[in-house]
């Protein structure tokens, strides 16, 4: 009897293959919603990251004390999915390297990922790379440390390309609201809204920029804020059209009522969840050869398609059929 191949077995693409992050990375650098992020991320499982930020989130002169809080939460009980990351000041700020030092000796066994601001470009990018995984050897660090970047200023969306390319970079952020202030006022501040983000010539630009780069080599692209964060409509209509209009997997979160439209709006719909099953169940019977579904044929190519919006769904705590979860998604022993 032959044993039918499962997706992942089957779709393997040429080249690197794409890591599957939650499509929410949620920010935040006070405490009382540091603390009530990462209790919200334990009810609701690892369909969100979390991203502390020592960036913003620390008060001038007060950088040193707020690692240790940062530390103290990354290590502590809350921190239950292994789905936290830090956010360290830019590469030229003074406190770049104490923040390196600290977290990946304090915490580097626990993040999940690091995120640099702020590279004036590839060079830089790569100045502050080396620095990291220096310290991660001197600090005897086994686990690997992803790392993630922000592309918000003219030189990083010039070198964009060769930033996605970069090894060691898992995820690249449009950071608008630098990128607006980047350009003196010759951006509007209604290219900071909703709507403006959207339509702006020169944001369009770099987001479309950034999400091609980002796809060319198989990392993520991570889709801004919006700052309306009281509208839930004004997320949901924002995150829908990242994801379905500009190709963004991802998207930032700054207030705990964004988490749950950001998934709603990248998740797939039921419809194309029970399509996706019934044509990548055909193409099994098939051993993966074209198949012929509701007179549409399709082959390997659409079956990567139909393969990665049942990963987006799994990802986003859809609800998938138990046989499809045991049999697509549950963890295979390895052979011996």
């Amino acid at each position: 009897m032959t044993t039918l191949l499962t997706p992942a077995q089957a779709l393997f693409e040429e080249g690197q293959a794409p890591v599957v992050l939650p499509v929410v990375d949620h920010y935040c650098g006070v405490e009382a919603r540091m603390i009530k992020s990462l209790e919200l991320q334990v009810r609701m499982g690892p369909v969100f990251d979390i991203t502390l930020d020592c960036e913003d989130g620390a008060p001038v002169g007060g950088e040193a004390e707020h690692m240790l809080l940062v530390l103290h939460l990354l290590n502590g009980p809350l921190n239950a999915h292994g789905r936290v990351g830090v956010r360290v000041h830019p590469f030229k700020h003074p406190a770049f390297e104490a923040d390196v030092e600290a977290v990946i000796a304090g915490g580097g066994e626990k993040l999940a990922f690091l995120m640099i601001p702020k590279p004036e470009g590839i060079d830089d990018l790569s100045h502050a790379i080396a620095f990291i995984d220096d310290c991660l050897k001197r600090h005897a660090i086994k686990k690997p440390l992803p790392l993630h970047t922000l592309i918000e200023t003219h030189g990083a969306l010039r070198d964009v390309m060769a930033i996605a390319a970069h090894p060691r970079i898992e995820s690249l952020s449009f950071g608008l609201m630098d990128f607006v202030s980047a350009h003196r006022g010759a951006i509007p501040r209604s290219a900071l809204t909703v709507e403006g983000q959207f339509t702006h010539p020169l944001v369009q630009r770099a987001k479309l920029a950034i999400s091609a780069a980002a796809h060319s080599y198989a990392k993520t692209p991570s889709h801004c804020v919006v700052t309306e964060f009281k509208s839930e409509r004004a997320i949901q209509s924002a995150a829908e059209r990242a994801a379905r209009e500009f190709g963004y997997t991802r998207m930032w979160s700054i207030h705990p009522h964004q988490i749950q439209p950001i998934i709603d709006a990248f998740s797939p719909s039921v419809a194309e969840i029970d399509e996706a099953i019934d044509i990548l169940r055909a193409a099994q019977a098939a051993e993966w050869a074209p198949i012929q579904h509701r007179d549409m044929l399709h082959d390997r190519a659409s079956y990567r398609l139909f393969w990665h919006l049942l990963q987006r769904a799994h990802g986003t705590g859809q609800h998938l059929p138990t046989e499809v979860e045991q049999a697509w998604f549950a963890p295979r022993p390895s052979p011996l």
